[in-house]
């Protein structure tokens, strides 16, 4: 699906996801300007770009960082005014989100590392925003509560967590599940204004011995089968028609889902309601 267009073509530029949900694009160039200091802010709600603050040097082909404050860290990359091209250079970006440091929520201890099944606890201050968010009469729709959310620091996969408790000073989440292991970003919301984030491990689930039960043959001679495991668990499947040949000799097959937290499925597609033999096992 098309949507807004950039303001300027550009290319060798940067892309960062922000904490709110909005994109900004920095620097870059083109064919007739190779090294640009413009930036733009995307809004997927309206789906159009807006022309922010510039860069204080002009580069393209930089790194961008997205750091737990909020602020993207730019740096190196290249610009013709300098000697040699490379640049040394590094600066801070802030988007300005028009807020007073003073209302952001804090956190102060984070659960980490983080279970999948497990549920987020934190602590800190500012959990309750300044006000409702509206306009006080019986339409009122109170955004006064923490919105927590975690930013795999790997593939950028953000997820808002349901909350099972909350109060000024602490929030703790329902249960985690599909989310992906190693590194994220926990931030918390209030008002739709962003806390500092702080940094947490989500941890690889230790599986279990799996027996494979609830064989089924399907229509096209496939076999399913469904079993339960650890929650997130990161499973394979090894097949084989002959159990006296080395593990190394087996196919792994793919296709191991988490149909809900602890409930696994795969399909071997290319059985053909012959003998064969099965192992699971994690990477």
């Amino acid at each position: 699906m098309m949507t807004g267009a950039l303001n300027t073509a550009r290319g060798y530029h940067t892309a960062t996801l922000l904490p709110n949900g909005k994109v900004v694009v920095a620097g870059g160039g083109d064919y007739n300007v190779p090294f640009f200091s413009s930036t733009e802010l995307y809004d997927p709600a309206v789906g159009t770009w807006t022309v922010t603050s510039e860069l204080k040097t002009a580069r393209s082909s930089h790194s961008a960082t997205l750091l737990p404050d909020g602020k993207v860290l730019l740096a190196g990359g290249f610009n013709s005014s300098s000697t040699p091209y490379c640049l040394s250079s590094a600066e801070l970006y802030d988007v300005g989100l028009g807020f007073s440091p003073s209302w952001q929520p804090q956190i102060a201890a984070v659960t980490s590392p983080l279970s999948l099944g497990g549920s987020l606890a934190l602590a800190g201050s500012r959990f309750r925003g300044i006000s409702g968010g509206s306009s006080g009469h019986s339409l009122d729709s109170s955004t006064d509560y923490p919105l927590v959310q975690l930013r795999s620091l790997e593939n950028g996969q953000t997820i808002f967590l349901p909350s099972a408790n909350w109060s000024t000073n602490s929030f703790a989440s329902a249960p985690v599940n599909s989310f992906p292991p190693g590194y994220a970003l926990a931030t918390v919301f209030v008002n739709g204004i962003p806390g500092t984030s702080s940094v947490i491990n989500v941890s690889v689930a230790v599986p279990t011995p799996a027996p494979l039960t609830s064989v089924k043959t399907l229509t096209n001679g496939s076999f399913q089968f469904d079993f339960t495991n650890s929650i997130g668990a990161l499973l394979g499947v090894l097949t084989t028609t002959n159990l006296s040949l080395p593990l190394t000799n087996c196919t792994l097959l793919s296709g191991v889902t988490e149909l809900s937290p602890g409930q696994f499925q795969f399909i071997d597609l290319q059985a053909t309601n012959g003998q064969r033999f099965y192992r699971v096992r994690s990477p």
